[in-house]
């Protein structure tokens, strides 16, 4: 098949889609798929190209998958396109997706996880991996979504919602309390909060990245992450650091000190109830294909944290991690995610 990998973007987790992607791109080029790689904010520059047709191979493609610890503001991934456009499809990405027979969507942060791409995809009848539009939105949304899960008696943080054009609040939990934007991801932007005397500068650096913040009370317990691929739980892994918590540097950067242990060491009978409270949350959410569920678990029970439908794909992300826990290789892994929605959509490439 052909397939563009959506890449890049203008998320504050650029970075982070940028190795993601590769990794992808590469690992289905190793399963015999034509791929390219297409950044969905600066676009492809078709001018020096004789056939749209010649950026898709099946060759492997030397890339860096180192990422970069820089937060990117708007204003920093604006100033990327020499056009001064802040346009979210670049420039051609639209004429090149169309060339594919399905997009893997490997964007990160709101506007590739919100339901924005999703979007202008259906409306030009481009098949595509993930969830949809309104899937997308609601998982992205953690303040809607965790309504959801409340709604469906899927236990989550309480939690209040701190608006930008009106910032007022009372904080109704003890602290220490979590401070995070409302659509945001690879915990860019939160913070553990340990008093009230930290709470503004904490709630002013969540609206650097969202108009709307969370505050959440904080829930003590050992933190486990469990993808769903087409239906199936995976094995959990449990994070554990030794310094601090599993913030952005903890998630991509190699030389920190986050540890990942699959099986988790805890009883058959609550792992059994993880993957399924995983799955009744993927289903009230609406989400397709894959995706991940974030918990933490101690004395009162399972906490569902979050739920991400564009989990990352890097050397240390966890999807990778879980599959290979249930013996599936990176690359099986990626070609499953695609084919799964090949089959969910009914397209036939043969």
């Amino acid at each position: 098949m052909k397939i563009v990998v959506l890449a890049g973007g203008r998320s504050s987790e650029r970075n982070v889609s940028l190795s993601s992607s590769a990794k992808v791109a590469n690992a289905l080029r190793s399963k015999g798929h034509q791929v390219a790689m297409v950044d969905l904010f600066l676009g492809i520059n078709l001018d020096y190209i004789r056939d749209v047709e010649d950026l898709f191979t099946d060759q492997q493609q030397d890339v860096d998958l180192d990422i970069s610890d820089e937060v990117l503001t708007a204003d920093d991934i604006n100033a990327l396109r020499s056009d001064g456009s802040t346009q979210l499809f670049g420039p051609n990405v639209l004429d090149v997706v169309s060339k594919a027979d399905i997009v893997y969507i490997g964007l990160h942060g709101e506007d590739g996880e919100n339901g924005k791409v999703q979007a202008v995809l259906d409306l030009n009848n481009i098949p595509y991996t993930g969830s949809g539009p309104l899937a997308s939105g609601i998982a992205m949304d953690k303040g809607i979504s965790k309504q959801v899960m409340m709604y469906n008696n899927i236990k989550t943080a309480r939690f209040i919602t701190v608006y930008k054009d009106n910032p007022k609040y009372d904080v109704p939990f003890d602290f220490p309390v979590v401070v995070k934007p409302s659509n945001g991801g690879s915990s860019i932007g939160t913070r553990i909060v340990q008093s009230q005397s930290e709470m503004a500068d904490a709630v002013q650096d969540g609206f650097r990245f969202d108009s709307e913040v969370l505050v959440e009370e904080f829930v003590k317990g050992r933190e486990f992450s469990l993808g769903v691929v087409n239906g199936t739980a995976m094995p959990a892994i449990e994070i554990s650091v030794n310094d601090g918590w599993y913030d952005f540097q903890h998630k991509f950067q190699s030389d920190t000190a986050a540890k990942f242990q699959t099986p988790p060491d805890i009883p058959e009978e609550v792992h059994d109830e993880m993957k399924a409270i995983a799955l009744k949350t993927f289903r009230v959410l609406k989400m397709a294909n894959y995706g991940r569920i974030d918990f933490l678990w101690n004395d009162s029970g399972l906490y569902v944290i979050e739920a991400n439908s564009l989990p990352g794909m890097t050397p240390l992300s966890l999807l990778p991690q879980e599959a290979e826990a249930a013996g599936i290789s990176y690359e099986d892994l990626c070609n499953s995610i695609v084919m799964g929605k090949v089959k969910a959509l009914g397209l036939n490439f043969a």
